[in-house]
């Protein structure tokens, strides 16, 4: 990751000994299980645009009672960002990361970019994090590096394109569409050069899957594998939502879910306690501050 540095093992892994990469993993709730307990995130929901179409993504959604990855209650203007956040800092000095990950994929709106920029020039000493999809991460990876995005989230749920065409809908790929497993292949191959430019830009790297049970059951170690040969950090496994076109599919139990965590431990740390964040997520992980009214349903 940082060229110059010893490694030190924090939480089970090997990173560079710097100050700058230690803090985006001590001080980030999603990525340190210790830091999750005094540390917490602000979501701006600026990106309402996504790119591809899951078969476990709903996007006309409740967005007041539900708590869930691509839920907002309302679509920030860029130019709202600023006083937004500086109300919720001045207010919670134990917000340490501003982070965009929704309600769309954040690298498919240009949204993203501007507020990534005016966070940059107001607030310089938090830690900036975007989680997409990976579909316009190789060409676009540069620029949040240069935007100062220090942390990562990459969702990934196949290796295979045969598997990736059951979990995947379509995906929209400069100005064409896609499907099966022409689109599963796309997908695939860019988020996997993704990780590995990420990573070499210094960023601190976290891989979600999404479990599919009978869909991508045998992918989910390889991925963890494959991943963290990339020089992926930690990897968050998700039991699916029953809805859409998955909605009658049981998600697995918890204990399945450990047992899973289990087999993958010995590739990649296991992030062990995610919440499934809303795109407008304020405050601690399972303990929002506040969700403000109104709604924008994703588009």
């Amino acid at each position: 990751m940082t060229e110059g540095y010893p490694t030190a093992t924090v939480e089970g892994r090997e990173v560079p000994y710097d100050p700058s990469t230690l803090r985006r993993i001590q001080e980030h709730p999603c990525f340190s299980e210790k830091a999750c307990h005094a540390f917490g995130r602000m979501h701006l929901a600026v990106a309402p645009k996504c790119n591809i179409q899951c078969n476990y993504c709903q996007r006309d959604y409740d967005c007041v009672n539900e708590s869930r990855p691509g839920v907002t209650s309302r679509v920030l203007r860029p130019e709202e960002v600023v006083e937004m956040v500086k109300g919720v800092l001045d207010k919670h000095e134990f917000i340490k990361v501003l982070g965009i990950a929704g309600p769309g994929d954040p690298l498919a709106n240009e949204e993203t970019f501007e507020a990534l920029r005016l966070v940059k020039e107001h607030f310089p000493e938090t830690m900036l994090c975007i989680s997409t999809n990976g579909l316009m991460l190789p060409e676009r990876v540069d620029e949040l590096a240069e935007l100062g995005v220090g942390n990562l989230t990459v969702t990934m749920n196949a290796l295979d394109p045969e598997v990736g065409a059951k979990i995947y809908d379509h995906i929209d790929y400069h100005g064409k569409r896609y499907t099966g497993v022409e689109a599963a292949k796309i997908l695939i191959a860019n988020q996997l050069k993704g990780v590995e430019e990420a990573v070499k830009h210094g960023m601190i790297v976290k891989i979600n899957t999404v479990w599919v049970p009978g869909v991508n059951d045998d992918q989910i170690i390889e991925i963890a594998e494959t991943t963290s040969k990339l020089g992926a950090y930690t990897f968050n496994l998700i039991p699916v939502i029953p809805q859409y076109k998955f909605k009658d599919v049981v998600p697995p139990t918890p204990a399945q879910k450990r047992e899973m965590q289990d087999r993958c431990a010995p590739y990649i740390k296991q992030m062990r306690h995610c919440q499934r964040c809303r795109a407008d997520a304020i405050g601690l992980l399972g303990h929002d501050l506040e969700v403000p009214q109104g709604c924008t349903k994703g588009t």
